[in-house]
């Protein structure tokens, strides 16, 4: 249980906070932290002397990044999307949440059984990503809950396991924790206590929440708890890196017969902008991204950090003129044994990145099936680049995050092994 000082957030304290917060991110980004994470107006504001002595820590634009659909065209080029979306399908510009938003608001529309809650969901949530659907879908299906996350839960699973598309939203990853026995325990559970029946499952229950490191959350705002669920049997777990993957993988989640946590990276929610379809459209969960091909080593990645590699991989590539294959997991648990391993085996060197801790982290678990599975192709031992083994500390966040300079030296490391 979080201790009670943290855990009392009125809603209208958190909306009246909201601009300065804003006001607070956005001068941030003009220092040379080294969590190198900003928008196409904030990279030109970074491009002062500040930033002209450094060689890789310098932000990365979304605005040039090639991992996102500046066009609609690149959207629809998609070779995931449904024959039909492809062919000529209108598309809308979103940022990250705008497209949960959007996902969010197809799904309640196509199931008349779906419903949104969690605390502070009927007027938006703090990030806004459930803004207007109360509006637009009644009180009944979108609306508030106590402050408990064990209860809200709870609740989901019964009404999940009553035939009902359950879509809870927790305010924060790092406070799902007082809920972690009803997801571990009882949601991953219910298909096999059951034996597969259909009346007894939890399986239409997707578990939103806003994770990862803002530059300012500190100990109960900023954590990555994707690891606490490594070991939970019959839960699937999923982190999108941009709007077209979040609207995507969320219709897919919620069109699937497991339990879902889905864990939205939160600095990306305005950071990551792109043209989305605006037709529904599922991505495939548990299924990897290969983002770039490349021939000498292989990066494996997620959320946030498919930016930060990307940023690293066109250095490594200038720099000394080698071809790096990037994959994105998507889903993290389970994660896609098959697409990481073939692409190893081609490449014979591996760097696993991730903004969580480095023990009980994702990339232990990626690391160490690498290692068993292409043992006798590895050039190399398999490096991590991660989070420090220690808590989130507000002063000090942005060196707690991977950085650029730190994958390049992981790949480099690698590479000259």
């Amino acid at each position: 249980m979080l201790p009670p000082t943290c855990r009392l957030r009125p809603a209208n304290a958190i909306l009246r906070a909201l601009p300065q917060l804003q006001s607070k991110a956005a001068a941030s980004a003009r220092q040379p932290l080294l969590l190198s994470v900003t928008n196409t107006h904030r990279s030109r504001q970074s491009s002062s002397s500040a930033n002209s002595n450094r060689k890789l820590n310098t932000p990365i634009d979304f605005g040039t990044s090639t991992l996102l659909a500046h066009t609609s065209s690149a959207a629809l080029a998609n070779p995931e999307l449904a024959a039909e979306v492809r062919s000529g399908a209108p598309t809308k510009k979103l940022n990250l949440f705008q497209a949960v938003n959007d996902g969010l608001a197809t799904i309640l529309e196509q199931d008349e059984k779906a419903c949104v809650f969690g605390e502070d969901v009927a007027f938006g949530g703090v990030f806004r990503c459930t803004q207007s659907l109360s509006d637009r879908f009644g009180s009944q299906r979108v609306f508030n809950t106590p402050l408990t996350e064990q209860g809200i839960l709870g609740f989901a699973i019964g009404l999940a396991a009553q035939g009902h598309t359950a879509l809870p939203e927790i305010q924060f990853a790092d406070y799902m924790f007082p809920a972690f026995d009803q997801l571990h325990n009882e949601a991953s559970k219910m298909r096999y206590r059951s034996g597969g029946a259909a009346a007894f499952n939890s399986g239409k229950l997707v578990v939103r929440m806003p994770s990862g490191a803002v530059g300012h959350g500190a100990l109960y705002h900023s954590q990555s708890p994707e690891g606490f669920f490594a070991g939970c049997q019959g839960l699937t777990v999923v982190i999108p890196r941009s709007p077209v993957q979040a609207k995507g993988l969320l219709l897919g989640a919620a069109a699937g017969h497991d339990p879902v946590v889905f864990m939205e990276p939160k600095i990306l929610y305005r950071a990551a902008v792109e043209h989305v379809p605006t037709q529904p459209y599922t991505l495939p969960i548990g299924k990897a991204e290969v983002l770039k091909h490349g021939s000498d080593l292989t990066v494996v990645t997620y959320g946030t950090m498919t930016y930060v590699c990307e940023a690293a991989i066109a250095h490594i590539a200038a720099q000394l003129g080698v071809s790096v294959e990037l994959i994105d997991l998507r889903t993290v648990r389970p994660w896609d044994k098959a697409t990481v391993c073939e692409s190893v085996s081609r490449t014979g060197r591996c760097v696993v990145v991730h903004e969580a801790s480095r023990t009980g982290g994702i990339g232990e678990g990626v690391a160490s099936e690498v290692a068993e599975r292409c043992f006798l192709r590895l050039e190399a031992p398999v490096e991590r680049v991660t989070g420090w083994d220690t808590h989130m500390p507000l002063a000090f966040e942005q060196f707690m995050v991977p950085d650029i300079a730190r994958v390049f030296d992981a790949i480099k490391k690698t590479l000259e092994y």
